[in-house]
């Protein structure tokens, strides 16, 4: 399977690079972002583009893919509704565009928001821009789309956000954390469960395309896939 990958260098990108790295069946994985990863792998390659919105200089190395995992994004803390439409939507759908046309046979996983609102109707800013990426996604060409909403993550093996704020709040609640994986294990997510989550849809489905919390945690505990799901066969690269 050949692997693209956005946001890399993010919380959650870093863990699916990671489980990317891990995987058996993964023989070839390409970051795009602002910045390398600082990663060193044989099956690695980095595209440092600094033009997120604009990805007409690198489509000749954006085909042949089986799978795109896009975990870019930002918070809305503080930002106007405009300006997080623009880092959020537009971002977004500049890279799924070009792919989709590129590559109509691949699986787009999306990492969105838990909370996202569907409709775009409500009245939280950043789920109804979130609701409308989702809803664009999925009118897009490709094989499948799987949109990610994991709420509260926990990052494992040393991982770290980009968000100051974060990287403040986390070393504060790993007991708390601690306390839902044991009594409120649906609510939550590992970095490492959610980059296990994305390859194994990638490999075979799922029968949603919306993913809470439970059903990542479900398909990191039935590897195979679920039952009666047919196994998807990867595009030829």
């Amino acid at each position: 399977m050949r692997v693209l990958l956005f946001g890399a260098t993010g919380m959650v990108g870093q863990g699916v690079l990671r489980e990317c790295l891990r995987a058996d069946d993964v023989d070839f994985v390409q970051t795009v972002g602002r910045s390398p990863t600082g990663q060193l792998d044989p099956r690695l390659t980095e595209i440092v583009h600094p033009d997120m919105m604009d990805y007409r200089t690198i489509e000749s190395s954006l085909q042949g893919f089986d799978a795109c995992f896009f975990c870019l994004g930002v918070s809305s803390f503080r930002m106007k509704e405009a300006d997080y439409s623009r880092l959020t939507y537009d971002l977004t759908l500049a890279a799924a565009r070009t792919l989709a046309r590129l590559n109509p046979q691949m699986t787009f996983v999306y990492v969105s928001g838990r909370g996202t609102d569907s409709s775009e109707q409500g009245r939280s800013m950043w789920a109804r821009v979130k609701g409308k990426t989702e809803n664009a996604l999925k009118l897009l060409p490709f094989r499948a789309v799987y949109l990610f909403r994991p709420g509260v993550i926990e990052p494992l093996h040393g991982i770290q956000s980009k968000t100051r704020m974060y990287r403040l709040l986390y070393p504060l609640l790993r007991p708390l954390m601690a306390l839902m994986h044991a009594l409120t294990p649906n609510q939550i997510v590992t970095t490492e469960e959610v980059g296990r989550a994305m390859l194994a849809v990638a490999r075979r489905g799922y029968a949603k395309t919306v993913l809470e919390p439970a059903d990542i945690g479900a398909i990191c505990r039935t590897p195979s896939g679920p039952a009666g799901t047919p196994p998807l066969t990867p595009r030829a690269g």
